[in-house]
């Protein structure tokens, strides 16, 4: 299947950065890494969990669509875009070894039920496939400005690892916004099947990382408790005030992610990003700052690993 009425058009970054991303998390960091809220820190753990099986599935999807795409500037899209959701595995990989090492070696049931789950839907259509994918990076689109615009409010005093973890990788995703939708339209472009793709896409995975979020509270042995039952009804309806807009306008007609504006905190991480010299550590968040400024240009609190 192929597009022929396709048309590349420009990103709104000038390259796709393929970053070193091998973050240096402390062997003793805290599961509950965002003080005093538990449901939040574990509804962010229930995601990362998500990310070895789901970023894994949308690099395999983007290469078999290749074969029918032609457009020099999206195949060279596609590539920064799997590059890039490489690394991003990689380290959640590493990081929920520690989650598992810290308490919660039964999150392993959960990583074989989402093995399962993408072996299944990898026998779907290679349309249904790339419709997921884009889907799924039009909730990341909400989910990257929901971070950096509520990010003391989401963030305030917590772990400047995890917290700079899950900000790098949303500025990336912002990069790479575009690729997984460009991809489907050169592909298929059929707009039903699109539109499903945002509540197949989005919905599993929010359903996953919901499901991974529970697991962690059942282990702490408060799920039950009505303070954390609150709490979970907090943090959930958070995410869809904040995220669901996103969604929605992906369901339109029209939609096109170069229409969602970058945050300015975003680009300036990026440009700040430009700025290192070869090889130099990325600083960490100063996460106890109202502000959390961009970390570059000031003496950095820690630095990530080589």
């Amino acid at each position: 299947m192929r597009n022929n009425d396709y048309k590349h058009l420009p990103k709104d970054v000038d390259e796709i950065v393929v970053r070193d991303f091998a973050f240096d998390f402390p062997e003793d960091l805290d599961p509950v890494w965002v003080p005093d809220n538990r449901a939040r820190s574990h509804m962010f753990n229930g995601f990362s969990m998500t990310m070895p099986y789901l970023e894994p599935f949308l690099i395999r999807s983007i290469l078999k669509a290749r074969e029918y795409i032609d457009d020099p500037g999206l195949l060279e899209d596609m590539a920064g875009f799997n590059r890039q959701e490489a690394n991003h595995f990689k380290c959640h990989r590493r990081y929920n070894e520690l989650l598992k090492r810290r308490g919660y070696p039964e999150m392993a049931e959960l990583e074989e039920i989402m093995t399962a789950q993408y072996a299944r839907l990898e026998t779907r259509s290679l349309r249904t496939q790339l419709a997921y994918s884009a889907g799924f990076e039009a909730m990341t689109n909400g989910f990257t400005h929901w971070l950096i615009t509520k990010r003391f409010a989401l963030f305030a005093n917590a772990s400047p690892h995890v917290s700079s973890f899950w900000l790098m990788h949303m500025i990336e995703e912002t990069e790479h916004k575009t690729v997984a939708f460009d991809t489907y339209m050169a592909y298929s472009g059929q707009y039903l099947p699109r539109a499903l793709g945002v509540l197949h896409g989005s919905g599993h995975v929010l359903g996953m990382g919901i499901r991974g979020m529970l697991r962690f509270l059942k282990k702490d042995k408060v799920l039950y408790k009505p303070s954390t039952l609150l709490s979970i009804v907090k943090e959930i309806s958070l995410f869809l005030f904040n995220v669901g807009p996103f969604c929605f306008r992906a369901l339109l007609p029209g939609f096109n992610p170069r229409d969602e504006q970058d945050p300015k905190w975003m680009k300036d991480w990026v440009r700040g990003y430009s700025s290192l010299p070869k090889d130099a550590l990325i600083p960490l968040l100063d996460t106890t700052d109202p502000e959390m400024p961009v970390p570059f240009g000031a003496p950095p609190l820690a630095a990530q690993a080589c």
